[in-house]
């Protein structure tokens, strides 16, 4: 019998320390892969009512290519002379040779004042964008004439950028974000081994997590972004971590107050399932809330992260519990735990001396001031909330840094109407061709209008008699491609298609349309900016709210109380506002900071209350399971005491890994990185180690209403 459990003991860690190993084999190759299924593509992730939605749904319809354009400006100080404009006129004739590049090319369009040409490339949307734009700026400026400057932008050029930009997620990223976890737990642990096995239960749990996700990708299951990548690999390491830390703690509790080491698994286990799980759902919950989003970038994110929130669970519950089961007390050397049951019960006690045991003191003998400097401290953070400029960003701003696309389309600017290589599309009714035209080109802020045509360079010029004629006089005017009695209108703004005023001019362009001429829909990569803006200010009126609702649901089933999960939620909102405060501040000291997205709060609070409230969960459930025993009060200070150093751990784990997220130079990321990481350091230090704790004791048993269970 004894042989057989000792057998049993042995084959079941081992079994799941196979199983684990199988699957981190099996999707540890998949980390250079995730481009075979991802797409960077902005229209991509626009909700399916949108109008610009439509609009690139019916752009195919209109032309035979799907290519995307690359705008290529080759310019002077200079006017360019007839042998610079043969010499440019001939290299770019042999741009049709580079691969990647698809259709006709269009001949230099010269500008007005003499110093710049302009060439509308196609590059084809299956080749790898950010080498084919590379190849054409090399093939372009290795015999430029001299003085002359070649730069790539438009839609080709800053998706090159981006590109670009997330190429170090597999790498960088995941390098910065294990060194930083790994020297916090080396200084808390100080030993080696031990931190090496929480990296590894991260790493086990984010091989098969991506394992799952590329799959569910490639079979058009789910979006995948470069962003949605970065989040996924960041929330799984620091979730990972963060219950990883939990259980360590746990564990290392049970052997000082048990002999045996199978023992000790299990009441650690035990101890540490419910908060685990609570936690991990709690996030899952709040990450599934987005799938409330118009947009698929933020819905899509909601089931890729929950992912890998499950495989973190997963991990933490059954790999490493394993690990250390297989290894016991040597996993701690060279501080090995050793059997001391009377010892631990005395830490708990009172009387103990250490950090958090004079925290628990303060908290007793001056309950109410410490509470009450604590909010007004995060109210002052708060005030400045509302300077946060979240109403978007342009497409140049995006990537933060160098950016050859964001210096092509200011050389553009100079030369060119700013719109160019960047029209609005609108499509109307074939009868309302002219009057839509009309409409357009009488804007302010509208250079010209032209209609796709059956004609060689694909687009006829409107003029207010008609289709201008191509040729030599008397040549007839090309007909305009019709499609289901729908014409296709391009209008050249004046400004860069992703200027706040060409944002104006669409809009006032669409309520002219809808005006006059109702049924007409207007898209282009204006247009699309301004759904996708809309869309995430919807999402966050909507899905916040549900957000709070939902966590709150959670908090009164696990505490089986109302009072603490209000009092829970109120704080997690106040320490959110005070981040949100104080990164408006941070942010407008920065110009490259100063404009942010939409979704950047949203993203912000959905990080910040899923994984913010863990620690209210950790705090909490070890405070109600210590009260049960010693009544409310003394149980607040136990659980205060108890959890102080491991919750504090986990709070600097999951801040550095959400910092990481700034070495990606994507402006979305590093807002949120900080935002993230600076609120979950709030939360860690003020809000769960003293806020928390110093308004429940002042309260005193009443935090457990309606349940009668803890009434001392």
């Amino acid at each position: 019998m004894k042989t057989g459990r000792k057998r049993f003991r042995v084959v079941v860690p081992a079994m799941l320390i196979l199983v684990w190993l199988i699957g981190a084999a099996i999707g540890g190759p998949f980390f250079g892969r995730v481009s075979e299924v991802s797409s960077n593509e902005q229209a991509n992730y626009l909700p399916s009512s949108a109008e610009a939605t439509v609009v690139q749904g019916l752009l195919p319809e209109f032309s035979s290519s799907d290519a995307i354009p690359a705008i290529v400006v080759l310019a002077s100080e200079n006017k360019l002379g007839v042998e610079q404009l043969d010499t440019i006129s001939k290299q770019v004739e042999g741009l049709s040779s580079l691969a990647g590049v698809s259709g006709e090319i269009s001949p230099a369009i010269s500008s007005e004042d003499g110093k710049a040409v302009q060439v509308f490339v196609p590059v084809r949307t299956d080749a790898k964008i950010g080498d084919v734009v590379q190849n054409i700026e090399n093939f372009l400026a290795s015999e430029a004439p001299a003085g002359v400057e070649v730069y790539v932008t438009g839609p080709a050029g800053f998706t090159a950028d981006l590109t670009a930009a997330f190429s170090g997620i597999d790498g960088l990223l995941l390098g910065v974000a294990l060194i930083a976890v790994f020297l916090i737990l080396l200084a808390v642990y100080r030993s080696v081994l031990l931190p090496l096995l929480v990296l590894a239960t991260s790493l086990f749990a984010l091989c098969v997590a991506l394992l799952s996700v590329w799959w569910l990708a490639k079979a058009g299951v789910l979006l995948l972004s470069g962003q949605t990548q970065g989040i996924l690999f960041i929330l799984v390491i620091g979730a990972a971590t963060d219950y990883s830390l939990l259980y360590v703690s746990r564990y290392r509790e049970t052997l000082r107050a048990h002999r045996n080491k199978w023992d000790a698994t299990l009441f650690a286990l035990r101890g540490s399932f419910e908060p685990i799980l609570a936690s991990g759902g709690t996030v899952i919950a709040g990450l599934l809330c987005l799938l409330l989003s118009d947009l698929k970038s933020n819905s899509t994110l909601g089931p890729v992260a929950s992912i890998g929130i499950i495989f973190s669970m997963l991990s933490a519950l059954t790999l490493l519990p394993s690990m250390l089961l297989m290894i016991g007390r040597s996993v701690f050397w060279p501080r090995r735990p050793r059997f001391e049951p009377e010892v631990v019960a005395a830490e708990h006690g009172v009387h103990a001396t250490g950090l958090w045991s004079w925290v628990a003191r303060l908290v007793s003998s001056n309950a109410r001031l410490v509470w009450g400097s604590t909010v007004v401290l995060l109210v002052l953070g708060v005030f400045a909330a509302g300077n946060l400029n979240a109403v978007g960003v342009a497409q140049s701003d995006l990537v933060i840094g160098k950016s050859q696309a964001r210096d092509g389309q200011e050389a553009l600017g100079q030369h060119f109407p700013g719109g160019s290589g960047s029209p609005v599309l609108v499509v109307a009714d074939r009868t309302n061709l002219q009057n839509a035209a009309d409409l357009m080109r009488d804007q302010a802020g509208v250079a010209e209008v032209s209609v796709v045509a059956d004609s060689p360079i694909g687009s006829a010029l409107v003029t207010t008699n008609g289709i201008q004629s191509f040729g030599p006089p008397g040549t007839p005017a090309p007909d305009p491609i019709v499609v289901d009695g729908k014409v296709m209108l391009k209008a050249t703004l004046t400004d860069a298609a992703d200027s706040e005023i060409a944002e104006h001019t669409v809009r006032a362009i669409r309520a002219e349309l809808a005006q006059s001429i109702p049924g007409t829909i207007v898209g282009g990569v204006t247009a699309i900016a301004i759904d996708t803006n809309d869309a995430s200010m919807r999402d966050r009126a909507v899905i916040i709210p549900v957000i709070l609702f939902v966590v709150l649901l959670i908090l009164m089933l696990l505490l089986r109380a109302l009072v603490v999960p209000l009092l829970l939620i109120a704080t997690t909102a106040l320490s959110f506002a005070t981040a949100l405060g104080v990164a408006a501040l941070v942010f407008n000291l920065v110009p490259q900071l100063s404009a942010a997205d939409p979704a950047v709060p949203l993203y912000s609070f959905v990080f910040l209350v899923a994984l913010g409230i863990d620690y209210n969960i950790f705090l909490m459930t070890r405070v109600r399971e210590e009260s049960i025993q010693h009544g409310t009060r003394s149980g607040i200070l136990r659980g205060l005491k108890i959890t102080g150093g491991v919750i504090t751990s986990a709070g600097l784990v999951l801040a550095a890994t959400f910092a990481a997220l700034s070495v990606i130079p994507i402006l979305f990321l590093v807002q949120i990185s900080f935002i993230v990481a600076f609120g979950v350091l709030l939360d860690t230090f003020l809000v769960r180690s003293l806020l928390v704790p110093a308004l429940a004791y002042d309260i005193g048993p009443a935090i457990w209403w309606p349940s009668r269970t803890l009434e001392r």
